[in-house]
């Protein structure tokens, strides 16, 4: 009865325990669905170099501010109270002795830069240059997010698009297996052939797994650009991507209207451009500062003493009298800075700041021309894949008839396993070219579109 008893709990436990993997396993095949559009939107949330661009622009933008408020006069203040102790010498009661003494002192002053040799001019205006710059490459690396991530999005779409048809392919060699064994059974077939068609049906399911390899291999890069879990289970899903040839559209382009639209678009060449204007500036806060500089200022003061003594009577002088009256002073004036040697430091900061601003201008160049030769490629990339999606169509309505008429011939007897199984892998290499044609020709408009700096951020596969 005991061994009875513990066979019985034995099973609970057991029963339990399969209750429990099932439910684990059921919550973890609940994947979760992420559309083009999401995965855009979580890569430009938690990416990090993009929130660095962020606070980088909001650096600028304080800085800017800074600079407008270097127009305004300063103003300061200072309060201060005193103790002393000791051997101190009385100057209203005319004593050297040892006394202990209070007082209390107080000022406010303003001053003002009249001229600065230009310097806040052209400092504001190199750093609203460099915030300019700032925000079109924030731009530029948004549009290299989104991009990105579109890139490896639709790769994703494509791997799971050529699993389906290697599993397609696996279930036809399968069914031609089954028709091969029976043909054998009955004596029409040699063995020979149900062997060969046994080692395509090998060769297939070796492609259906280096698919699942490639698909599960796509999947971890775009987890990994989006910055997300990579222990939990995704799926990536698109509503409006549309592979039908028929429905594909080739555009009329033109070349030089599309170098023309990059120059003025791209982000990156603007960016470029407001920093040329900024190393100008700099260059010109470098020169100016070599001119004479005039400042005014004015200040009042006031004190207490606990030791002062009216002058007539001797007496203690009240602390309002004092700090509010008689201890006032007052002062204005002004500064003249005549610079006249600063051991070529000045000198070698305008030089050095010259060579800055032309490193700039040949970056600008060397920006410019780099979109040139981007965009020329991407056109000529855009016709290419154009001229390959027609002949890979045509090429696979060829190769799928030549597969079904072989696959009817060789059922009566007309046609040999050889030339089945080289007409069936030319269908499966047409299908898998035409399928990843079609891909990188969608693609191809989004790759033209990021070149040309007007890609969308509500980007789409239509």
């Amino acid at each position: 009865k005991l061994s009875h008893g513990k066979t019985t709990m034995q099973r609970i436990l057991l029963t339990l325990l399969l209750l429990v993997l099932i439910s684990s396993t059921g919550y973890a095949q609940q994947a979760q669905e992420i559309t083009l559009q999401e995965a855009i939107q979580i890569a430009l949330d938690n990416n990090f170099a993009l929130k660095q661009a962020e606070n980088s622009l909001q650096q600028a933008e304080n800085t800017v501010l800074s600079e407008k408020a270097d127009f305004l006069p300063s103003f300061n203040s200072s309060l201060s109270g005193s103790i002393t102790n000791g051997q101190q010498f009385i100057p209203d009661i005319f004593q050297f002795g040892n006394f202990t003494s209070k007082g209390v002192s107080g000022r406010i002053g303003a001053s003002y830069d009249v001229f600065s040799g230009f310097n806040r001019i052209y400092t504001l205006r190199q750093s609203e240059a460099s915030k300019l710059s700032s925000e079109e490459s924030l731009k530029r690396q948004r549009e290299d997010i989104i991009f990105n991530t579109t890139r490896n999005f639709l790769q994703v779409l494509l791997d799971i698009q050529q699993l389906e048809n290697a599993q397609q392919n696996l279930e036809t060699s399968n069914n031609l297996l089954d028709q091969t064994k029976a043909q054998v059974e009955v004596g029409t077939l040699p063995i020979v052939d149900q062997y060969n068609q046994e080692s395509t049906v090998a060769t297939n399911e070796l492609t259906v797994t280096q698919r699942e390899n490639a698909l599960a291999l796509s999947k971890l890069i775009l987890v990994r650009q989006l910055q997300i879990d990579p222990l939990k289970d995704y799926e990536f899903t698109v509503d409006n991507l549309n592979t039908d040839d028929a429905d594909l559209t080739v555009l009329n382009l033109n070349l030089n209207e599309l170098v023309d639209i990059a120059l003025d678009n791209r982000s990156d060449l603007k960016s470029q451009e407001h920093n040329v204007k900024s190393q100008e500036y700099q260059m010109k806060v470098a020169k100016w500062a070599q001119l004479p500089t005039l400042s005014i200022s004015g200040s009042v003061n006031t004190s207490y003493s606990d030791q002062s003594r009216d002058p007539v009577t001797r007496e203690l002088v009240p602390f309002n009298d004092q700090f509010f009256d008689r201890q006032i002073r007052k002062s204005a004036g002004f500064t003249l800075n005549i610079p006249l040697f600063s051991n070529l430091q000045r000198r070698t900061s305008f030089l050095n700041s010259k060579i800055a601003y032309k490193n700039a201008e040949l970056g600008l160049q060397d920006v410019r021309l780099n979109i040139i030769q981007q965009v020329t490629q991407e056109y000529n990339q855009y016709l290419n894949f154009a001229k390959e999606l027609e002949s890979n169509r045509a090429a696979l309505v060829a190769a799928e008839k030549a597969f079904e008429s072989e696959q009817e011939r060789y059922n009566v007897g007309a046609s040999t396993f050889v030339q089945l199984n080289n007409a069936q892998n030319q269908f499966q290499t047409a299908q898998s070219n035409y399928t990843s044609t079609v891909y990188r020709f969608i693609f191809q408009t989004k790759v033209l579109d990021y070149f040309l700096g007007r890609l969308d951020p509500n980007i789409t596969l239509e």
